[in-house]
Parts: C-alpha cells; sequence; structure tokens
C-alpha cells in the first residue's frame, strides 16, 4: 500500500509548508496552519495508478461553432447590471459579505425573480433547514415562488440530485464552507474540503450550463474565508457590503470574466426585503446641507456608473501637540497627501488642526479623481466658507500641485447636469463639452493654488447671530 503523504496547509490563505510552525510566514497569521493529506483531493492520483492522457481536438479563435447562448436574466437591474448583464450559463460566481449584511436575502429574491420566468432554480442550503429558508421567503412575501429547495452538505449528493431531470438554470449553494466531499478526509470548511467542494461544484456547472453561485463567509478584515485559489476558480467574485446601522447596500464586483469589473448595485434595506436604488445620487444626497461649510460633492464614477457623493471635512484647533487625522471611507494616506500640497504649494496652514474627513451614505470611494473634492471641503472648512450648493469637483492632484485629468470626464459632467447641478470644477482637459453638459459652467484648473484663491475670495458664511467669521477664514485670504 502506498504512503500517503503528509503537508500542512494554511486555513487562511491556502500556503503549504513541509512542517507545521505557529505563523504562516505568506499571510502573517498565528495557528492556522493544519496537518492535511497532500494527496486527496478531486483529480488527485497516485503517481503509479496514473492513467495515460488522452487526445483532445483543438479549435481555432475564429471558428464559431455556434452562437453563444443568452444571458440569464433576473428581472433584478441592479444585479443584472454588476455581473454584466445577467448570469452567463455555465458560469460561477462566488458571493462574499459579513453576516447579517444579506445575501441570502438577496438570493432568495433573485431566485424567485427567475422562477417568475419558468425556469428552474434550486436553492441549497447547508446552514439552514427548509423550514428556515420557507420563514424567510414569507417575510418576504415569495413564499408562492416555485423554486426548489434543500438543505445538504454532500458534493456528490448535490451534483447527482442536480443531474437528474431538467437542467436547473441557477444553482444557489449556501455556503461554500459547509460543503464536504467524501473524496478529502477532513472536516467541512478547511482548505482541502473548500477548495475540492468548489472544484466539483464549478466541474458541474461548466460541464451542465447551470450558472452556479457560491455564497463565502468573510474574515474579520473584510477578505472572502478559505483559501484564495478558489477566487481564482470562479469566474466572478461579487463582495456584498453595507453598514448594519444603515439601510443602504452596495454589490461590488471585484473580478468578473464576462462584464466590467468595479461595477456596483445599490439596494436599500426594508421591511420587504432589499429594494433597488434607480438613481444613487440622489440618495446619496438627500439629507445634505447645502449652507454648511466642509462640504463638496464629489462627481465620481464606479465602474461604469457615474455618482455624485458628498465629502465633509471638519477643520478644527488641535489641543494636542499631534493633531489629529480621522476619515471615514477614504484611504487616510491620501488625505495626509492632500494636506501636505495644500500647505506647500496653496499656503493653506493646516498642520495645527483636527481634521476630519467622511464620505456622506456609508460609500467607500477608492478612485483619485476625489482628490479635488477633498482638498476643496478642506479649505472650505478651514474658512467657514460655503461652497457654492450647485457645484460639483473631481480631479486629482500631484504632489506638484497640479491637476491631472481623470477618466470618464464627460461621464460626471452629464450626471451632474442631470440633478440640476449648474457648475464644475475639474481639470483643464475635461473642458470637451457636448449638447449634454452645454448649460454646465466648467471651470477649469491648472494648480491646487487656483482652488484655494477661487474659495477664498467668496465672502465669508457669517453665523446666525451675526458675528463676524473667526480669524481662520481671514488668514486663508491673506494667504
Amino acid at each position: 500500500m502506498a504512503k500517503t503523504s503528509v503537508s500542512f496547509f494554511c486555513q487562511n490563505c491556502g500556503a503549504v509548508t513541509r512542517r507545521w510552525q505557529g505563523r504562516c510566514e505568506a499571510c502573517g497569521e498565528w495557528n492556522t496552519i493544519v496537518e492535511e493529506a497532500a494527496a486527496s483531493g478531486i483529480g488527485a492520483q497516485a503517481a503509479q495508478g496514473a492513467r495515460k492522457g488522452r487526445v483532445f481536438d483543438l479549435s481555432r479563435l475564429g471558428d464559431a461553432e455556434r452562437p453563444a447562448p443568452p444571458r440569464i436574466t433576473t428581472g433584478l437591474a441592479e444585479l443584472d447590471r454588476v455581473t454584466g448583464g445577467g448570469f452567463v450559463p455555465g458560469s460561477a460566481l462566488l458571493l462574499g459579505g459579513e453576516p447579517g449584511i444579506g445575501k441570502s436575502t438577496l438570493l432568495i429574491q433573485a431566485c424567485a425573480a427567475l422562477a417568475a420566468k419558468r425556469r428552474r432554480v434550486v436553492y441549497i442550503s447547508g446552514e439552514e433547514a427548509v423550514d428556515q429558508v420557507r420563514l424567510r421567503a414569507a417575510r418576504l412575501g415569495l413564499s408562492g415562488a416555485p423554486v426548489e429547495l434543500a438543505a445538504e452538505t454532500s458534493v456528490e449528493d448535490i451534483v447527482a440530485t442536480l443531474s437528474r431531470g431538467e437542467r436547473p438554470s441557477l444553482v444557489v449553494i449556501d455556503s461554500i464552507q459547509t460543503m464536504w466531499t467524501s473524496l478529502i478526509e477532513s472536516t467541512p470548511g478547511t482548505v482541502s474540503q473548500v477548495r475540492g467542494a468548489a472544484q466539483a461544484l464549478i466541474r458541474f456547472a461548466k460541464t451542465s450550463g447551470a450558472a452556479v453561485i457560491l455564497v463565502g463567509h468573510v474574515t474579520k478584515d473584510g477578505q472572502i474565508a478559505g483559501p484564495r485559489v478558489v477566487e481564482h476558480m470562479v469566474d466572478a467574485v461579487l463582495s456584498f457590503e453595507g453598514d448594519n446601522g444603515r439601510g443602504l447596500r452596495l454589490l461590488r464586483g471585484v473580478k468578473n470574466r464576462f462584464g466590467p469589473t468595479d461595477e456596483i448595485g445599490v439596494f436599500e434595506m426594508t421591511g420587504q426585503g432589499l429594494q433597488e436604488v434607480a438613481n444613487p445620487s440622489s440618495l446619496f444626497l438627500s439629507a445634505r446641507d447645502e449652507a454648511a461649510p466642509g462640504a463638496a460633492v464629489f462627481a465620481g464614477m464606479e465602474g461604469s456608473r457615474p455618482l455624485l457623493i458628498e465629502f465633509q471635512a471638519l477643520v478644527a484647533p488641535s489641543p494636542l501637540g499631534t493633531p489629529r487625522r480621522a476619515v471615514v471611507g477614504w484611504d487616510a494616506s491620501r488625505l495626509a497627501m492632500i494636506v501636505a500640497v495644500l500647505e506647500t504649494h496653496a499656503g493653506v496652514k493646516l498642520s495645527q488642526y483636527d481634521i476630519y474627513l467622511s464620505v456622506a451614505g456609508g460609500l467607500r470611494v477608492g478612485e483619485p479623481a476625489a482628490d479635488l473634492a477633498a482638498a476643496a471641503a478642506l479649505v472650505s472648512s478651514l474658512s467657514t466658507i460655503a461652497l457654492p450648493a450647485d457645484a460639483v469637483y473631481f480631479g486629482e492632484i500631484a504632489l506638484s500641485g497640479a491637476i491631472r485629468p481623470v477618466a470618464h470626464a464627460g461621464a460626471r459632467l452629464k450626471e451632474a447636469a442631470k440633478l440640476g447641478f449648474r457648475s464644475a470644477t475639474a481639470p483643464q482637459a475635461a473642458g470637451e463639452r457636448d449638447g449634454a453638459v452645454r448649460d454646465l459652467d466648467l471651470r477649469p484648473l491648472r494648480h491646487i493654488s487656483g482652488l484655494a484663491a477661487d474659495i477664498g475670495a467668496k465672502p465669508p458664511r457669517r453665523a446666525a447671530d451675526g458675528r463676524p467669521p473667526p480669524s481662520a477664514a481671514r488668514g486663508l485670504r491673506e494667504a
């Protein structure tokens, strides 16, 4: 009998080592390395009993044997947007999100909408009983949807059941961490079991033509739990984000082989489930105080969708030797760079002030085009001068203080004009216009000093009792 070789796998990142150690050298996590049989796994065979390879036919790239099958649209416009126009038959998707964020609610609604179109939809739950899934569907008003349910964790039994009868259009596996295969000798949830179960389900999707959605748990840092190799195996990775304290939910496409990445879908959690938000810009700007200093509207892009988001800044004198820098929804290192550029090239002194910067609505912004909006909010808060309520800002700030052009300037300007904004402060290269933004007053900037001078030239906002503004405004105008 051949001796089974043993290796040690990290449960966090999937790294393989020859011996046990307390800390993984690949990801730095402690107590995540366990002993597993290296020869186990779907497709793994002993070297002596390995079969010879078979010869298969090759095709050319330009040979079109048959047209591609149409996408499977659920009817949820936000979900179809993120997936690139619907699910591709035979594709495998991985959906991750924090517990209680609404992953199961979203999938139940998508399954019910697709089953209403007379398509076979199967929902496999490894964490809940069938009656518990029915209770959730009844709470959402979907108890009459013809969705097939099952509570099962064995991958072999699931594949055998799904292969019987009509081919399903959509299969939901909730969740992949609870699945196990008898070909691997380890407990469910380990790296080998998650990898082997995912490989078997992906193979079923490719051979049958059914779209398979795998639900994945996330770790404390927001990453999908389990080996990262599963993210490389699937065709698309979707992340469901949000805050339990807010009703806003964001479905973000992290990876998509059949559509654009970084696309987002916006939902709002209500008592009747997730409701689609057709105009996210109006939602993010719904409760803003137009007369308050320190607020600037940023014309951003999330995938192919333009969004108007409010940046809020508070600049206050610091009683500490080292002023505070607190950021919510943006990169803290990016804020430090903007502060340094404003001090060096615009004469705006912020080193003795506490700075608090927040992106309203719970959205996280990662593109550098938000530099100009953040700088405008900081200067506005320092000078207590409110920015125009009908103005938007976008542009990347270089270390030299120059305002660099950004992509999709036309789409940003069109979104601002559609929502009633009348002016836009943008890079010099964004001056190319079309008929949709002809009524928008474009203020091109080439250097950050022009932004500080433009805001400082405005009359400062007086207090409600008529008192003059603090000396910060006078210092900004003198600078």
